[in-house]
């Protein structure tokens, strides 16, 4: 099986094009899941404090026998913990139940713009880059507006955010916006909850390749050269979405996905939820 293709962050930081994420993989299975992820290929994984499977992550790693320094970990800041003293505290307590010495990648998960304290919170994540206790800070679920407001008001500018992404919410405002500032895009939900996978233009173009539905998307998203994490329980399917890098579409293939794109969200919107 072949590696992913490697991104270089704007602190030269690399990560894996494909990452495994593991939003709703409850505890009591996630160590099994994990570890189907590692022996399918997998290096980069995503969590965050409100999955409730940090330690289940690490435990997966150490349990691998593969060094450290082959992974790429992701974990996320959760909305209770805003705030440069609650932040700092939250960012201990995942290297503690990740049981890490250093996170490759801390997100503050929603801006939460009503309550105003992201500014704040993203202070305590430079402090916690300069301390070297993580390789690279980034958002999730931010917009044009709230990154706007960091690169204003702060030093350090986001290495990724990571949003829903996916050929019906393709977010091509704010992937320009991440091009012109040096922000890796990051998709979660890159197949939409699966709710795309019946698209009669993905099945059209799926069976053309000789893919399924879901290798289909994710090959677009490497395409697009987002950075993808796909999620599934049942190891099968962890396989499927790994064997993406023997075939690339064409580029009349891509416009005709490129005309999926009508907005549709999937989860909660940025400038309202939490």
């Amino acid at each position: 099986m072949a590696n992913p293709p490697l991104l270089t962050l704007n602190n030269s930081v690399t990560v894996p094009q494909l990452g495994f994420g593991v939003y709703q993989v409850r505890a009591a299975q996630a160590g099994k899941v994990i570890g189907a992820a590692i022996e399918a290929g997998y290096r980069s994984i995503d969590t965050a404090a409100m999955y409730g499977n940090e330690a289940e992550v690490g435990e997966a790693i150490r349990a691998s026998g593969l060094p450290r320094d082959e992974f790429f970990v992701t974990t996320k800041l959760w909305n209770d913990q805003h705030g440069y003293d609650n932040a700092l505290r939250a960012f201990d307590h995942s290297v503690a139940a990740l049981g890490l010495a250093q996170i490759d990648l801390f997100l503050i998960h929603w801006p939460q713009p009503r309550r105003d304290r992201y500014v704040e919170t993203w202070r305590a994540l430079e402090q916690l880059y300069r301390d070297g206790r993580v390789r690279a800070i980034g958002v999730s679920n931010f917009g044009i507006t709230h990154l706007s407001r960091l690169l204003d008001e702060t030093d350090v500018v986001p290495a990724v955010n990571q949003v829903e992404l996916h050929p019906w919410l393709q977010q091509l405002p704010l992937r320009t916006f991440h091009a012109e500032h040096g922000i890796a895009t990051e998709a979660w939900s890159p197949l939409a909850r699966g709710r795309l996978l019946g698209d009669r233009v993905v099945t059209a173009l799926a069976t053309k390749y000789g893919k399924t539905p879901a290798q289909l998307v994710l090959r677009w998203h490497l395409q697009m050269g987002t950075i993808a994490i796909p999620k599934s329980a049942t190891p099968a399917r962890i396989r499927e979405n790994f064997a993406v890098f023997d075939f690339e579409l064409a580029d009349d293939d891509l416009a005709a996905l490129a005309e999926l794109d009508n907005g549709t969200r999937t989860g909660a919107d940025p400038d309202t939820f939490g």
